[in-house]
C-alpha cells in the first residue's frame, strides 16, 4: 500500500513501522526516505498497514514525533485531508492526547458516533460497544479516548483483558494518543488477572509518561506475587527515571517486607522514606509494630510506638489493637488494660475488636470479673457486643467453674437474636463435666441438637470424658466404642480418650 506523509518543514526523515500481529507484536521493519526542501510529503510503501512513526534530525538534536496511522483508510474513503490534518498535528509537536484531539475538526458524524460509544459504555453494553469501536475506526473516526478508557475498564472488570488489550490498540491506531489513566486501567486489569508480565510490556511501551499510580499498581503486583526482590529493583527503577514515590508507594514496600518477616529490610525502607520527600504516616508505622509483636519482640515494638509520636506520627486504633493483641497473647492483660484506658487521653476511642481482645485476654487467665466490668462498659459507651465478647466470657466463666453464670450469657446472647456456634455449646458442656454435671452436659448437648446447631467431634469427646472423669468408665467405653462405629468419632482420637482416661 502507499502511504502519504506530509513532511513540512521537515529535510531527512525515517519511518518506524510496528506491525500489530497477533503472533509476533515485536516484530518492527524499517523505511528510510529522504525528501526535498520543495516537497512536503514523503511517500512510503509497505505492505502492511500498522502504526508508524516520523523522526525528524535537526543537527545534533533529535525529536520523536508520533505520526496518525490509517491514511489508507482515510484514502480509500476519501477522507484524505482529513488524516493529513491529523498527520500534521502530531507532526508539529503536539503529544497530549488533548490538544490533538481538540485540534482535529470533528464532523457531526463522528461527535454522534462518539457519543453513542459514550452511551454503549455507560449502559455497560461493552460486546456492543467494542463492535461500534471498530466500526468507528474503519470509517476513519478518532474514538473518544475517555469512553474508550471506560471500555477497557469494564472489559477488565469481566476478566477479557485480551479484549481490552486491542480497544487499546485500536485506540493507538486510529490516531488518538491514549493518556496515562487509560494506561494505568489497563495496567490495573493485567495485574488483577496475573499477568505481570503484560503490564510490565505495556509500561515499556507507554506513549507517555507513567505516573506514581503507574508505578504503584505494578509494584503492588510484585510483593503480592512474592517477588520482593523484583519489587525493590522496580523502586529504584521507578526513582532513576525521575517518577517520585508517594508514602503509598512506600508503605506497599514495607507492608509486603513484614508479611515476608524481612524486619530489618522494612525498616530501611522506612528509614530512607524522608530523603525522597515522604513522611511515614500510621500505615507505614503499623505493618512494622504487627510484624515485630509476632515476632515476640514486644521492647522493640513499643520502642518503634515512641519514636512514631516522637515524629509527630501519632498511632491510631489499628496500632493499639495491634499492641493490646500482642500484649494478651504474651500474658501481660495488665498492662493491655493500663492501655486501653488510656486511649480516651490519647484521643484514640475503642471500638469493638479493642474490648474484645482485652476481654479475651482476662478471661483466659482468670478475670472473668474484671473482663465483666468491661463489658459493661463498652456497653455504657454505645458498643454492642457481638457473638465474640458473649463466646469468650461463656468460655472464660465455664473453665472458672462458674457454669450457670456463663449459661445466663449463653441465653443474653440468644435473647439478642444471636445463633451460638459449636464452640459456645462446647465451652459450657466442658464446664459442666468439670463441674461433675455430665448429665447437664448431655441435656445440653440435646438442647444444641433442638436447636439446630450440629455437634462436632469435639462435642461428643467432651461428654465421653466427662462420663470417665465421674467414674463412668464402662459407660463412656460404651458410648465411644458406638459413635466410633458410626463414624462420628475418629479411631485416633478414641485412643487418645482411652489412654488419657485409662478406661
Amino acid at each position: 500500500m502507499d502511504l502519504t506523509l506530509p513532511a513540512k518543514h521537515y529535510t531527512d526523515g525515517f519511518c518506524l513501522f510496528h506491525r500489530h500481529t497477533a503472533k509476533n507484536r515485536d516484530r518492527r521493519v524499517m523505511a528510510k526516505g529522504r525528501v526535498s526542501s520543495e516537497t512536503n510529503s514523503l511517500r512510503l510503501h509497505a505492505g502492511e498497514k500498522g502504526r508508524f512513526f516520523v523522526i525528524p534530525s535537526y543537527g545534533s538534536e533529535e525529536q520523536l514525533v508520533r505520526a496518525v496511522p490509517r491514511v489508507d483508510t482515510f484514502s480509500s474513503n476519501g477522507r484524505l485531508s482529513h488524516g493529513e490534518k491529523n498527520l500534521h498535528t502530531h507532526l508539529n509537536g503536539s503529544s497530549s492526547s488533548s490538544s490533538s484531539y481538540s485540534n482535529h475538526s470533528q464532523s457531526s458524524e463522528e461527535v454522534e458516533n462518539n457519543n453513542h460509544l459514550r452511551r454503549l459504555v455507560r449502559n455497560g453494553e461493552l460486546e456492543e460497544g467494542f463492535k461500534f469501536l471498530e466500526d468507528m475506526v474503519c470509517r476513519g473516526d478518532i474514538p473518544d479516548i475517555i469512553a474508550c478508557t471506560s471500555l477497557i475498564r469494564g472489559l477488565c472488570k469481566t476478566g477479557k483483558t485480551w479484549k481490552a488489550t486491542r480497544v487499546m490498540e485500536i485506540l493507538e491506531d486510529s490516531g488518538a494518543v491514549p493518556d496515562v489513566i487509560t494506561y494505568n486501567v489497563l495496567i490495573s486489569g493485567y495485574c488483577k488477572t496475573g499477568e505481570i508480565g503484560s503490564a510490565l510490556q505495556l509500561l515499556d511501551r507507554m506513549s507517555v509518561s507513567p505516573d506514581v499510580v503507574t508505578y504503584n499498581t505494578i509494584l503492588r503486583t510484585l510483593c503480592d506475587s512474592g517477588r520482593w526482590m523484583d519489587a525493590e529493583k522496580f523502586l529504584a527503577e521507578m526513582i532513576r527515571k525521575g517518577c517520585s514515590p508517594s508514602v503509598v508507594t512506600f508503605n506497599i514496600l514495607i507492608n509486603f517486607l513484614c508479611r515476608k518477616g524481612l524486619i530489618g529490610r522494612a525498616i530501611d525502607v522506612l528509614e530512607k522514606m524522608p530523603q525522597h520527600g515522604c513522611t511515614p504516616n500510621s500505615l507505614s508505622y503499623n505493618p512494622l509494630l504487627h510484624a515485630l509483636c509476632k515476632d515476640k519482640k514486644m521492647e522493640r515494638a513499643i520502642e518503634y510506638l515512641d519514636i512514631m509520636v516522637s515524629r509527630g506520627c501519632y498511632p491510631d486504633i489499628v496500632t493499639y489493637n495491634t499492641l493490646l493483641t500482642a500484649l494478651c497473647k504474651d500474658g501481660k492483660v495488665d498492662v493491655a488494660v493500663e492501655i486501653l484506658n488510656q486511649l480516651g487521653s490519647k484521643g484514640c476511642s475503642p471500638v469493638l475488636i479493642t474490648y474484645n481482645t482485652v476481654i479475651d485476654g482476662l478471661s483466659k487467665v482468670g478475670k472473668t470479673d474484671d473482663a465483666i466490668k468491661l463489658l459493661d462498659e463498652m456497653k455504657g459507651k454505645g458498643l454492642k457486643p457481638d457473638i465474640i465478647t458473649y463466646s469468650t466470657l461463656v468460655g472464660g466463666l465455664s473453665r472458672e467453674g462458674k457454669v450457670d453464670e456463663a449459661i445466663a450469657f449463653f441465653h443474653d446472647l440468644e435473647e439478642m437474636g444471636v445463633k451460638p456456634n459449636a464452640i459456645t455449646y462446647n465451652s459450657i458442656m466442658l464446664g459442666l463435666c468439670k463441674a461433675r454435671q455430665t448429665v447437664r452436659a448431655i441435656d445440653f448437648l440435646a438442647y444444641m441438637v433442638a436447636r439446630g446447631c450440629k455437634p462436632t467431634e469435639t462435642s461428643y469427646m467432651i461428654l465421653i470424658e466427662g462420663l470417665a472423669y465421674e467414674g463412668l468408665a464402662k459407660e463412656a467405653l460404651e458410648l465411644l466404642n458406638e459413635l466410633c462405629s458410626r463414624g462420628v468419632v475418629k479411631k485416633s482420637s478414641a485412643e487418645q480418650v482411652v489412654v488419657k482416661n485409662t478406661f
